[in-house]
Formats: C-alpha cells, sequence, structure tokens
C-alpha cells in the first residue's frame, strides 16, 4: 500500500486561484489486500473563489484507459452527505449521451481533455456548492472511485448575510434604527465586502438595505423589471450613500457561526408567542434570534419544515434540503410573516449558549 501526498496550484478560469491538494493515493500492492478489478481510491481537495469556474478533477487509472477512450466509459458523478438519502446526482455520461440533474443543469460539464478524463467543470461556484463528491468510473478494465472535497479559497464560510425588514414594515429603518436591528438579531451590519460575497454566493434579493459603510446596496443574480431592469447584468445595485438620519431602508445584517446549540424545542401543543419566550426559558435557554436561524441554516445546513416562533416575533422555518411543500424550488429561511402574537399555531426554536 502507498501513501502519495502532493499539492499544486494553478490559474483557473475567470482568474480564480484553483489550489488542489492531493491528500491520499491508495493503492492495492497484493492478491489479498484487494480482489482484482477494484477500485482504485483518490481522495483531492480543491478550493475556489465564490462566482469562479472550479474544476474538479477526476481520471481512469488505468494503464489500458487509451484503448477504450472515453467514449466507452460510463462517468457519474454525486454530491454525497454524511445522510446517504440526501445525496444529489450531479451528472451522469455514457458515451455520447450526458446529463446534469438538479441545481448542477446546464451549469456543469465534462471536461474531457483526453481519453483518461472525467474531470467536471462547475461554472459560477456558489456556496451551495461546496461539500463533498464521489466520481465513479466504469470502464470494463478497471474501476475507479474518486472522492473530491470542494471548499472555498480562503477558509472556512465564517457567517451569513441576510436582509432584515422589521416588524413595522418595509423600509422603515435610518442607519442608527438599521445598526440596532442588527444587534438585537445577533448579527451586525454587513460589509460592502460580504455582500459581495453573499452575491457571488447566490444573494438575490430585490429590497435596498443599508451597508456598514452608510451606502444602501441590494444584490441581483437574476435581472428582472421591478429590480434595477433587465438590460442591467447581475450585480449589486447601489443607491450610494444616503442621509443616515432621514433616509429610510432595510437592511443587510452578517451573522458569524453560532456559539451554541440552536435547536427546535419539542412540545405537546402550539404556543402564543409569550408561551415560547417562556418555554426556552424552561429548557435553561432563550428564543433563537433571525441571526441564530440563518447562521444554523446557512453553516451547519439546519433544515426543518415546522414554523416557528423567534424574538423579533416573527415566524419562520430553515429549509437546507427543497422539497415538496418545504420551500420545493430553493434552499432558504422562509419567513411567514409577524403574526397576532396571541396566535396558538406555531411551535418555536431556540438558542443555549455553550
Amino acid at each position: 500500500m502507498f501513501l502519495l501526498e502532493r499539492a499544486f496550484c494553478a490559474k483557473e478560469k475567470m482568474t480564480s486561484l484553483l489550489c488542489i491538494t492531493i491528500i491520499s493515493l491508495t493503492l492495492a500492492g497484493s492478491a489479498f489486500s484487494l480482489p482484482t478489478g477494484s477500485a482504485s481510491q483518490l481522495k483531492v481537495k480543491v478550493f475556489a473563489d465564490l462566482g469562479s469556474n472550479v474544476t474538479l478533477p477526476c481520471r481512469l487509472m488505468s494503464q489500458d484507459a487509451m484503448a477504450f477512450g472515453n467514449n466507452g466509459m460510463r462517468i457519474k458523478w454525486t454530491k454525497v452527505e454524511d445522510d446517504e438519502a440526501l445525496n444529489k446526482d450531479v451528472l451522469l455520461s455514457m458515451g455520447f449521451h450526458k446529463k446534469t440533474y438538479g441545481g448542477f443543469e446546464n451549469r456543469v460539464f465534462l471536461q474531457e481533455l483526453d481519453n483518461e478524463d472525467a474531470s467536471i467543470v462547475i461554472t459560477d461556484f456558489s456556496r451551495d456548492d461546496v461539500g463533498k463528491y464521489h466520481c465513479e468510473i466504469i470502464n470494463g478494465v478497471e474501476d475507479s472511485m474518486q472522492e473530491v472535497s470542494l471548499e472555498v479559497l480562503g477558509g472556512l464560510i465564517d457567517g451569513v448575510v441576510f436582509p432584515y425588514t422589521p416588524l413595522v414594515a418595509r423600509y422603515n429603518l435610518n442607519f442608527d434604527d438599521a445598526v440596532q436591528a442588527c444587534q438585537k438579531q445577533n448579527a451586525s451590519v454587513a460589509t460592502f465586502d460580504q455582500l459581495f460575497d453573499a452575491w457571488k454566493g447566490g444573494l438575490d434579493w430585490c429590497n435596498a438595505g443599508w451597508l456598514s459603510d452608510g451606502t444602501v446596496q441590494y444584490p441581483i443574480n437574476n435581472p428582472r423589471g421591478p429590480c434595477g431592469g433587465t438590460n442591467n447584468g447581475p450585480g449589486l445595485r447601489s443607491y450610494g450613500r444616503r442621509d443616515k438620519q432621514i433616509s429610510r431602508f432595510d437592511v443587510f445584517c452578517f451573522s458569524s457561526a453560532l456559539t451554541g446549540r440552536f435547536y427546535w424545542l419539542v412540545q405537546p401543543d402550539r404556543l402564543t408567542f409569550d408561551e415560547a419566550v417562556q418555554a426556552c426559558l424552561d429548557d435553561g435557554a432563550e428564543i433563537a434570534k433571525v441571526g441564530h436561524i440563518y447562521s444554523a441554516w446557512k453553516l451547519d445546513s439546519y433544515d426543518r419544515c415546522d414554523a416557528g416562533w423567534l424574538a423579533d416575533a416573527s415566524v419562520r422555518y430553515p429549509i437546507s434540503r427543497p422539497r415538496k411543500n418545504c420551500s420545493p424550488e430553493e434552499a432558504a429561511v422562509r419567513l411567514l410573516g409577524f403574526p397576532d402574537k396571541t396566535q396558538k399555531s406555531y411551535g418555536v426554536y431556540c438558542f443555549k449558549e455553550q
């Protein structure tokens, strides 16, 4: 058994720096360690900038690959989770027939540099693409299973940007109000760089909000009439600097990784808002804030299709695995609004500090 470790960096399309670290290469070295025809194992880690095009490498290791060519190979790429039921098909190739699936459709392509190449290119890399992938190759001579981990260049995702509108209604916050609104939700007013990274990661929001530098902007990935028009391409729409006392908008907040446990509190009955607050206190916790639910959803992939009270008296639920009746089109934190606090129709999300 052999262990090979090496690293290299190469310039990727759209000038992003693609750094690939080959973690381990394990090969069978004797007749009794692995049966003939077993898959060789390769693990690779890839880093890329959000919004860039990134290549996930995969190659047929057999010396006989040239005899078949990649038209004779079956190639399957899968995004894998700890729970196999949550695995997502990415791409399937059988000869000239190729198919991509779900959110990867028309965004993922085989690289096909030569007969041994089964690498894929993911265009417009977003935070939803972060994770572990399996590449399976079957060519009739030697099967190969290779693992690729895809991460954001520069380290782990350390926070999440979210738009915030208070109970009173849209466009009711001056700058000082915006700062306080974010602080009350366990967050801070987002910087331009944080909003820009969120936009590159796919954030699309048509309401303008304050940023920490006193400008008012909003991120658009899908240009449309009511949101700056269809003639302008994707990007950050800016209103420029506004009067911090007189001007009123929403706000973009930034919440860091959680320092405790965010959870759904199991209760026998639905609760009013006051009952929800007390139920969390009785459990040794506090009612969760909006920043908590966004951090748990984005950074920890928290998923629950139950609407619950939060500290600002809003009712929301986090979906990281879209499905029927649970945000079927996209992963998102869904807002049901600010219902009557005496209404006994919802559960509650709590947060317990470490």
